[in-house]
C-alpha cells in the first residue's frame, strides 16, 4: 500500500491525527488533495508564514484568527471550531511539538475527533512525537518517488524541452533504466532540478549529474564519506578471478535480473595481506559498475551521548539506503568493530549494540547496496560476521605472484611514464618477490625521486636499486601471513589464480 492509500485508509476510518514524516512538503500536499477529493473532504493547509488557507467556516460563519495565541495554537483552536468532513494539513508543525500547550490541545481535539469525520495531519521531516501523545497519533512514512514516479518526471521534462534543437533528450530502453535507478533516492524536487542541470551542462541526460547531486546528500550526512570514481578495473593487477566474480554481477542491479529471479547481490568480505589492493577493488567496483562509493568510517559513528552511536548507525544505514543502487565500502573492519568480543564494561555494551544493528542489515537488506569490506586481521573479526548470508562470498587477496607483479609494474610505470618500453618487468617481477602491491608503488616512486634527484629520466637501474633497499611486510611478518593463509585456504575463495 502506498503513502496515499494509505492516508486514505485511515481517513475513512475516522484516524482522528496522523502524522507524515517526509521532506516533500509538495507531493505531500498533492496527495492529501487528491485523497480529499476522493472523499469529497474541504482541505486546509496551514503554515507559519502563511496562517491558514482557505478560512474555516463553521455553521453561523467563518472563524476568524482571533490575534491573541501564538499561531502554532491559534491553528488547532480553529481546528476545533471547523466542522465535520474537514481535513486540516499542518506543515512543519514538529518544532511546536515540544510545548506542553500544543501537548494538551492535540490530546483534547484527538478526543474530541475520534469518531468524527474530521482528521489532523502533521507534516514535517523530523518525528518527533512526545510520550503523552504516541497512543493518539499514527505515524505514516511517505517513500521518496518510485521509479513510475521518476519515469512520469522524465517524460515531463522531456517533453519540455523536444522542440530545443540543441538539447538532446532521447534515450534508448537501457539508458532511461540506468537514470531511472540513478535518480532513485532523491527528492522529486532533485529529480526534476538535475535532470534540468544535466540537460543544461550537458545537452542531454547524464547520470553522472545525477551522482554529483547524491553527494550533496552523502556530505550533508556527516557520517559517510563520498568518493569520486577515480580509478579504474584495469588499475587493479591481478586478482582475476575476483575481476570475474564482480564483472558477471555488473548487470544484476537491472529490473532484467529481477525479472529472472536474481536478488541484488548483497557484498564481498576481502581479507587478505595489507597493501595487496582490497582498497582499490572497492573504488575500482564502484566506476566499473558507475555506482556512487560511499565509505563508511566506523569511527565516525560512535558518539559521546548516550545513545548517539546507535543512532548514528541507523542513520548511516538509512542514506546508503537512500542513495542506492550504490557501494558502500566499509574499510577494516576488524579495527571498527574491536571491542564487540569485550566483556562491555568499558563502554556500556554500546560497541556490541552498534555491531549488532549492522549485522542484522546485512542479512536482512533488500535495498541494492552492495557491501565491500576489507580486513587484515581475520582473528579480530567476530564469527557472527563470517557466517554464511552476511556476504555473497569471503576472498583472500594473497602477495602478488610474479605475472602479477609484472602487471603492477606495468601498470604504475605507465601512469608516469608513457615509454614502458625501455623496463624489463619481468626482471622487475623477479627482484620483488615478496612484494605487496602497495610496495611495489613505492619502489616506483622512490626511483622516481632518484631519477629526478640525478637530473634524469627514470631508468631500469633505480627501480632494481630501489627494491633492494625495500624490506617487504612478507619478509617482517612472515609468521603471521602464513598463519594467514592457512586459515584462508580451506574458509574462503582465492582472489588470483596460482599455478599448481
Amino acid at each position: 500500500m502506498g503513502a496515499s492509500e494509505e492516508i486514505e485508509v485511515l481517513i475513512r476510518a475516522k484516524y482522528p491525527i496522523l502524522y507524515v514524516v517526509t521532506y516533500e512538503e509538495r507531493r505531500t500536499e498533492e496527495a492529501v488533495q487528491r485523497v480529499c477529493q476522493n472523499l469529497s473532504r474541504s482541505l486546509h493547509t496551514w503554515s507559519v508564514t502563511q496562517g491558514m488557507r482557505p478560512h474555516v467556516n463553521r455553521v453561523s460563519g467563518p472563524v476568524k484568527p482571533s490575534g491573541v495565541l501564538p499561531g502554532e495554537l491559534e491553528a488547532l483552536a480553529l481546528v476545533h471550531e471547523a466542522p465535520e468532513f474537514t481535513v486540516f494539513l499542518l506543515k512543519d508543525f514538529h518544532p511546536y511539538m515540544k510545548d506542553y500547550r500544543v501537548i494538551r490541545l492535540l490530546r483534547d481535539l484527538a478526543a474530541r475527533m475520534r469518531g468524527r469525520s474530521q482528521t489532523l495531519i502533521l507534516c514535517g521531516p523530523t518525528l518527533i512525537l512526545p510520550p503523552e501523545l504516541e497512543k493518539d497519533i499514527t505515524v505514516v512514512e511517505f517513500p521518496l518517488p518510485t521509479a513510475k514516479e521518476i519515469e512520469d518526471t522524465l517524460d515531463k521534462v522531456s517533453s519540455a524541452v523536444k522542440t530545443n534543437p540543441s538539447v538532446n533528450a532521447e534515450l534508448e530502453a537501457s539508458e532511461r533504466e540506468r537514470l531511472v535507478k540513478s535518480a532513485q533516492g532523491l527528492t522529486l524536487d532533485e529529480i526534476e532540478s538535475v535532470f534540468a542541470r544535466s540537460l543544461v551542462e550537458k545537452k542531454k541526460f547524464d547520470v553522472e549529474a545525477i551522482l554529483h547531486e547524491k553527494q550533496q546528500i552523502i556530505r550533508k550526512s556527516g557520517i559517510l564519506e563520498y568518493y569520486a570514481p577515480d580509478s579504474k578495473i584495469k588499475d587493479v593487477g591481478g586478482l582475476e578471478l575476483l575481476k570475474e566474480w564482480l564483472d558477471k554481477r555488473t548487470k544484476t542491479f537491472t529490473d532484467k535480473a529481477r525479472e529472472f529471479g536474481i536478488p541484488a547481490p548483497k557484498g564481498i568480505l576481502l581479507l587478505g595481506v595489507q597493501g595487496c589492493g582490497k582498497s582499490l577493488v572497492a573504488k575500482a567496483v564502484a566506476a566499473h559498475w558507475n555506482l556512487p562509493l560511499l565509505k563508511l568510517d566506523v569511527g565516525r559513528i560512535f558518539g559521546s551521548l548516550v545513545g548517539q552511536s546507535e543512532e548514528n548507525i541507523r542513520k548511516a544505514i538509512k542514506v546508503s539506503e537512500s542513495v542506492a543502487p550504490c557501494v558502500l565500502w566499509a574499510d577494516e573492519l576488524e579495527k571498527g568493530f574491536a571491542g564487540v568480543g569485550g566483556s562491555g564494561v568499558s563502554d556500556s555494551g554500546t560497541t556490541a549494540r552498534v555491531f549488532a544493528t549492522f549485522l542484522t542489515w546485512m542479512s536482512e537488506k533488500t535495498s541494492p547496496v552492495f557491501l565491500i569490506a576489507t580486513a587484515n586481521d581475520v582473528s579480530a573479526l567476530p564469527p557472527e560476521m563470517l557466517r554464511k548470508g552476511r556476504f555473497d562470498e569471503i576472498f583472500f587477496v594473497d602477495l602478488p605472484d610474479e605475472g602479477e607483479r609484472e602487471q603492477i609494474f606495468s601498470i604504475h610505470i605507465r601512469k608516469r611514464k608513457p615509454d614502458i618500453s625501455k623496463f624489463n618487468l619481468k626482471t622487475l617481477a623477479k627482484a620483488t618477490e615478496g612484494f605487496s602491491g602497495a610496495e611495489i608503488e613505492q619502489v616506483v616512486v622512490g626511483a622516481l625521486y632518484a631519477a629526478f634527484d640525478a637530473g634524469r629520466q627514470l631508468q631500469q637501474k633505480d627501480l632494481l636499486a630501489e627494491a633492494k633497499a625495500v624490506v617487504p611486510l612478507s619478509v617482517m611478518m612472515s609468521e603471521d601471513i602464513e598463519e594467514l593463509r592457512s586459515w584462508a585456504q580451506l574458509r574462503t575463495r582465492p582472489a588470483s589464480k596460482r599455478e599448481g
